[in-house]
């Protein structure tokens, strides 16, 4: 029997990557999904891709009038909401002793801001028993240079959710932090600058991952379903790594 079936998901960052294997798995699982992100071309696509049960709405989850947007489409499609699954991300690489301001705000407004509100703007419309997935990183484990910004804020998150479970114990809503190692996607590809550096810093993440080899949005995507759906209900206010290994390397 499916997993999911019946559940309503919003998942933010759904049109391409991790969001986007993640809602292809909850609606194979039988969930309706919503898919946030900024641009409506992708999430066009996104929903070619998908194929059914699923909802697209153009949202920068910075802006809170955008997310307000995102859960009256949901309220009034659907009324309920069963799991959030928030997955922004904006990274720059840039040394401390350059980060400008700008680039602090963008990181910060997007992955922590972001999340938070994508949240709390959630509450009032979740269903009790429901289930919230952050989207973290092995980055605030391991310190990779050029990345304290990103570091910091995915940081954020694992505060977020230990706060959340005791906050939320009364109507049995589970949070919990989902955090990647180095995954293919289109979003690790474009921190490179070269084919040479690529090949590089591909060689340098694999010889940090103990099973020798980057991690498939799909893997993330099959330890998120896990995580959604009652499979895991005894599992809240932690930090699961999908890394390969990486973080005991």
């Amino acid at each position: 029997m499916p997993l999911l079936t019946n559940r309503i998901a919003v998942v933010t960052g759904g049109s391409s990557g991790i969001g986007l294997a993640t809602a292809k798995r909850f609606v194979d699982e039988g969930a309706y999904v919503f898919i946030a992100g900024r641009r409506q071309a992708e999430l066009d696509k996104a929903v070619v891709e998908i194929g059914e049960n699923v909802t697209a709405i153009e949202a920068d989850v910075s802006k809170l009038d955008d997310l307000d947007r995102l859960y009256t489409a949901v309220a009034e499609q659907k009324g309920t909401i069963d799991v959030i699954f928030a997955c922004p991300c904006y990274v720059e690489r840039v040394l401390t002793k350059d980060v400008t301001p700008k680039h602090f705000d963008l990181t910060f407004d997007t992955t922590v801001r972001g999340t938070y509100f994508t949240v709390q703007k959630a509450l009032p419309i979740m269903n009790d028993g429901g289930s919230i997935i952050l989207i973290g990183s092995v980055g605030p484990l391991k310190g990779f240079p050029t990345r304290s910004t990103y570091n910091g804020a995915k940081a954020a998150l694992g505060a977020f959710v230990r706060t959340w479970t005791n906050e939320l114990k009364g109507r049995n809503i589970r949070a919990n932090v989902l955090s990647p190692g180095a995954i293919q996607t289109s979003l690790l590809d474009s921190q490179w600058s070269s084919d040479e550096v690529a090949e590089q810093t591909k060689n340098h993440l694999l010889s940090m991952t103990p099973l020798g080899r980057l991690g498939r949005p799909e893997e993330v995507a099959a330890v998120a379903l896990f995580l959604a759906s009652d499979e895991s209900s005894f599992i809240t206010g932690v930090d699961l790594y999908v890394d390969g290994g990486m973080a005991v390397s």
